[in-house]
């Protein structure tokens, strides 16, 4: 079957066997995005996984229809036609999926706002060391800040583009992702995420000059209390060469002007 979608199909039995035994999966609700032709789902199916398999091409969808669905469906297998970005999920507990490369930022955001117990997940070999990159070096980005602050990342395998059909120009990675409180205080997550993305948007300029730039979205009072209370350590330097922690406390600073302007309004 033709590849759409910026679907390339894993074709690599013995990877796919690895994949789906990475993690525990028996009597558990395993959510899997773009499953294609479904060699990695009959894998999670044949291990005792109760799956929800998100696939966008609809021939695929049929093909997989076909394929697993009898006249009696014994019900380890839910089949949504849907983008995985904005589509809606039932409940799951670990996801195990080859993602598409043209999404897998998006997807990546949205399964952290879900929450899961754990995730194996397939990306591009550089989007893989972009997340993985420590914060304070030069690969450190807003993929790596916002995913490390809420999680442990481990590789787990290494794939040539020979283990697909049709073969990506591009090697792959296959990524742990296990989920833990963060080991500093947040006061609001939604305006810490907001403040790695704008200080990343800027992320040649130094931390000062990029707050100046950023009060549209942060709130002017916010910045003023930031510019005027961080250390000039914080202020002079860039997004890259900062700690989750230092993310961490520009951000608490001005959430706690927005809450009380916020408040005062209320």
């Amino acid at each position: 079957m033709k590849a759409r979608h910026d679907q390339h199909f894993l074709i690599n039995k013995k990877a796919i066997e690895k994949i789906a035994g990475f993690e525990s999966v028996k009597d558990r609700r395993v959510l899997e995005i773009g499953p294609g032709e479904g060699p990695l789902t009959n894998a999670l199916l044949e291990k005792g996984a109760d799956v929800i398999a998100v696939e966008l091409d609809s021939k695929l969808v049929s093909h997989l229809k076909k394929r697993f669905f009898s006249e009696i469906n014994d019900g380890k297998l839910t089949l949504i036609h849907g983008d995985a970005i904005q589509c809606d999920i039932p409940p799951f507990e670990i996801v195990v999926a080859n993602l598409p490369y043209s999404a897998s930022s998006k997807i990546t955001f949205r399964l952290m706002d879900i929450g899961f117990e754990v995730a194996v997940l397939m990306y591009q070999k550089e989007f893989a060391q972009r997340m993985i990159a420590r914060p304070g070096t030069t690969g450190c980005g807003r993929l790596s800040v916002m995913v490390q602050t809420y999680a442990y990342v481990k590789p787990m395998l290494e794939l040539s583009p020979k283990s697909f059909n049709p073969p990506p120009e591009v090697y792959s990675w296959v990524l742990k992702i296990t989920p833990h409180e963060p080991k500093f205080q947040i006061n609001d997550r939604k305006y810490y995420a907001l403040v790695v993305r704008e200080l990343f948007s800027h992320r040649r300029k130094t931390i000062g000059k990029t707050l100046k730039l950023s009060k549209g979205a942060l709130g002017a009072d916010s910045v003023e209390k930031m510019l005027s209370t961080l250390p000039e350590t914080i202020l002079k330097a860039r997004a890259e060469a900062l700690s989750l922690e230092e993310f961490a406390e520009i951000s608490n600073v001005g959430s706690g002007v927005q809450n009380r302007l916020l408040n005062s309004v209320v």
